[in-house]
């Protein structure tokens, strides 16, 4: 079987005229789009691009990033997405780390400077130099084993500096395949790319939708941020699937007055990269006409791990633990995945009871390029498993449930607070269920005497809110020692460029704009 970027030229084979992306440029059918990406391929490996060889990938988002990495896999070589918009400076540090040998970018973007293309090796490959400008395109490689590398992701940086995270093709092929199949996408599917280039998150919402003969929209990245021209981007493109939206993208949604209208003829949205729960337990649910599937899974597992269709109404059911809401399930493994919930030592802990989650199966990543102390600590041998078989320590806690399993958030953000184990995620759950917080984010802080509190950073139109008035609220569903000492009222809650609410960014730091 071929990867899934021969399938995306098959689609061009068989229907070469439909509309593959769509950009403020204009339509690209899928015959263009494998033009595009067959030239690049060879012009590549002319450069030496082959099996287990990174080519940093810096162009900006439109059409060049759909054909950039795909080319560069077409190769037998493995992409590294960069975000062109961050510093210089870092897309230099994550080039190095990564390993790249080659960068591939724009024209226009060689020219201004500031790409890492002087410290890689092998320097830049332009996506956009026209054809006859090449060398001589070289002959097709052989075919690529499915254990060769096929991107690297650098992790989000929250416990440190960014590791660069090997994933095989194999699992790539594996994943893309699943999400296909499991969400029933096909060509009716016109999915709207919201992901930030050069996190992983873009590799599904980029090649999920050509996969399944689809069609992909993309449209600036400050439009989406705002959201009259979000919502006009839904309309006037008939967007009906989201791939790849934050739970914090959706409570911000939510907070506007015409939210369900941003949503109206969208059938399926896709969240992941947070906890769902704070979103659900303020009514969320209600937002999301369509199919909302919660997924969870780390970088170092190919994106996505576990998946679960959240019911609409009042089919959510309710945590058995601690102050009740909504449960966050984010429910059974996908095809060739292994979940086991093990305690301290590796042993699986008994039903019911909560675990730290490992991550086993095709979707494990080899590990961290250079890292090789960090990779021993995080991807251990599977004691229940065939010899050989690894497993991936998430540092996530969980039970399970029903329905599959709860996630009940990390081992390094629950806090100890009154001899009680407080998770932040309940609080603010319970603070967006009031009717004028937009956003909610808790952190913990000590005072003057080292005794540990809660802060909420709060969102929202609150000027006729006091403090007193929003304890109140949280009273009815919380108990006394989940209820924060300071209410801190931000005109917007920072993020991250990934689009997860920046906690790093508030704790520590008062909280105030």
């Amino acid at each position: 079987m071929g990867t899934f970027v021969d399938d995306i030229l098959g689609h061009a084979a068989r229907t070469p005229d439909r509309t593959a992306v769509t950009t403020p440029d204009g339509d690209v059918t899928y015959a263009e789009l494998a033009t595009r990406i067959e030239r690049l391929a060879a012009v590549l490996r002319t450069r030496g691009a082959g099996p287990e060889r990174v080519c940093a990938v810096a162009v900006p988002r439109g059409v060049d990033a759909v054909v950039a990495p795909a080319a560069v896999l077409r190769a037998g070589a493995a992409f590294l997405g960069l975000d062109v918009e961050q510093p210089p400076a870092r897309l230099a540090e994550l080039a190095a780390s990564g390993g790249a040998e080659l960068v591939v970018t724009t024209a226009e973007s060689a020219a201004r400077g500031g790409l890492p293309g002087a410290d890689v090796p092998g320097g830049p490959v332009l996506v956009d130099a026209p054809a006859t400008d090449g060398p001589t395109p070289a002959p097709e490689p052989e075919s690529v084993d499915g254990r060769a590398l096929a991107y690297v992701s650098h992790t989000s940086g929250s416990t440190g500096a960014p590791s660069p995270v090997l994933i095989e093709r194999r699992s790539a092929d594996s994943y893309l395949r699943r999400l296909v199949r499991d969400q029933g996408l096909g060509p009716h599917t016109v999915a709207l790319q919201t992901a930030p280039q050069g996190y992983d998150a873009a590799v599904r919402d980029t090649f999920a939708p050509l996969l399944a003969g689809g069609r992909l929209v993309l449209v600036p990245r400050a439009e989406l941020m705002r959201p009259d021209a979000f919502g006009a981007a839904v309309r006037r493109h008939g967007v009906n699937a989201l791939l790849s939206v934050t739970p914090s993208f959706l409570a911000f949604l939510a907070g506007q007055p015409d939210a369900r209208d941003l949503l109206a003829g969208v059938r399926l949205v896709v969240s992941s990269g947070e906890s769902l729960r704070p979103f659900l337990a303020a009514g969320g649910r209600e937002l999301v006409e369509g199919r909302l599937v919660n997924q969870y899974g780390p970088t170092e597992c190919t994106m996505t791990s576990t998946r679960h269709v959240v019911p609409g109404g009042t089919g959510q059911r309710e945590r058995s633990e601690g102050t009740g809401g909504p449960a966050d399930v984010v429910g059974t493994p996908i095809d060739g995945v292994v979940v086991r919930l093990l305690d301290a030592d590796l042993a699986p802990v008994p039903d019911g009871a909560v675990g730290e989650v490992f991550i086993g199966g095709i979707g494990v990543a080899r590990g961290y390029r250079g890292l090789p102390a960090r990779t021993a600590d995080r991807f251990v041998p599977d004691p229940l498993g065939p010899p050989g078989a690894r497993l991936y320590r998430t540092g996530d806690l969980a039970q399970a449930g029903p329905e599959g399993l709860e996630y009940l958030g990390r081992t390094d953000r629950q806090i100890k607070l009154r001899g009680h184990r407080v998770d932040p995620a309940e609080v603010e759950g319970a603070l967006l269920g009031h009717r004028g917080v937009t956003g909610a984010v808790v952190t913990a802080e000590r005072d003057e005497r080292g005794r540990l509190f809660l802060v909420a950073h709060v969102t929202g139109d609150l000027s006729g809110t006091t403090d007193g008035a929003l304890r109140t609220h949280l009273a009815t569903t919380l108990p006394p020692h989940l209820m924060p000492r300071r209410f801190e009222r931000l005109a917007a809650l920072p993020t991250t460029r990934s689009g997860k609410a920046d906690r790093r960014a508030l704790a520590g730091s008062g909280g105030r704009s």
